[in-house]
């Protein structure tokens, strides 16, 4: 039976937490998921796959409109009618396929309520078995359509803590010791997960792009990431802070003090 994994270190758990909380005070409240009901944020979560979410959400609403945003119907359409529906969201004959089997999975399991009463691992392996559904769509609709806690990796989440030193680089070892991370550091509460989730992302759009805007960030202080790229020769490939392009010291324990 594999050994389960070391709780991290209290000190890294607590900058976890702290991070959360600065997050939280700087952005405010983000009330995620936009939807409605259940089956409409899972539409959306796939939807949004590989674009913005201002194209899914036109999506979302030509599928309300043409009557289509209940798993009963959409599970008896064809994916070709649903592909004319859905083109705001691009990829549309993809995500046609992908959206049908979601619906024929709900359809197959009875519908949502009793999709809803299946133990969390049973459910997230059901889901990771339809067409199109990965690890990060899957963790999104059990935080944001069944409440489950879970902890939802994606790309600006890898991001943002790779640059502030709290999780490996590497890919498959990062996301295993990432998630352990926040399992431990945050409370066991599907609110907390999914408000987490929505404000990295808010911070990541507004501050931790590909090209970083360090001046004026909120986590400034004590980023690794912030302190390196801004001393270095080629400062100029994210946006640097006066102070720290001009050398100031920089405090090494960023989520110390509220």
């Amino acid at each position: 039976m594999p050994r389960a994994a070391a709780p991290p270190p209290a000190a890294v758990t607590a900058r976890v937490r702290s991070l959360y909380r600065r997050l939280l005070r700087h952005y405010g409240a983000q009330g995620w998921w936009p939807a409605d009901d259940p089956f409409e944020m899972m539409i959306g979560a796939v939807l949004v796959q590989n674009t913005a979410w201002a194209n899914a959400r036109l999506a979302v609403a030509a599928l309300q409109r043409a009557g289509l945003l209940d798993w009963r119907r959409l599970a008896r359409s064809a994916p070709d009618r649903i592909a004319k529906v859905i083109r705001p969201a691009g990829t549309y004959r993809v995500k046609a396929r992908r959206v049908s089997a979601l619906a024929r999975h709900v359809a197959a399991h009875g519908g949502l309520d009793a999709l809803g009463v299946l133990p969390t691992p049973v459910l997230r392996e059901g889901l990771l078995r339809v067409h199109g559904i990965g690890a990060e769509t899957a963790d999104a609709i059990l935080v944001y359509a069944f409440a489950r806690p879970g902890v939802v990796l994606d790309a600006y989440t890898r991001r943002l803590c790779a640059r502030l030193g709290l999780a490996p680089t590497a890919h498959a070892r990062g996301d295993a010791a990432l998630r352990v991370l926040i399992e431990h550091a945050l409370p066991h509460d599907a609110a907390v997960h999914g408000e987490f989730h929505a404000l990295i992302v808010a911070h990541a759009k507004a501050r931790c792009r590909t090209r970083a805007i360090c001046h004026a960030c909120p986590l400034r202080r004590g980023c690794a990431f912030a302190a390196g790229a801004c001393a270095a020769p080629d400062a100029e490939a994210v946006d640097c802070p006066p102070a720290v392009a001009a050398g100031v010291e920089i405090d090494s324990h960023p989520f110390s003090a509220d």
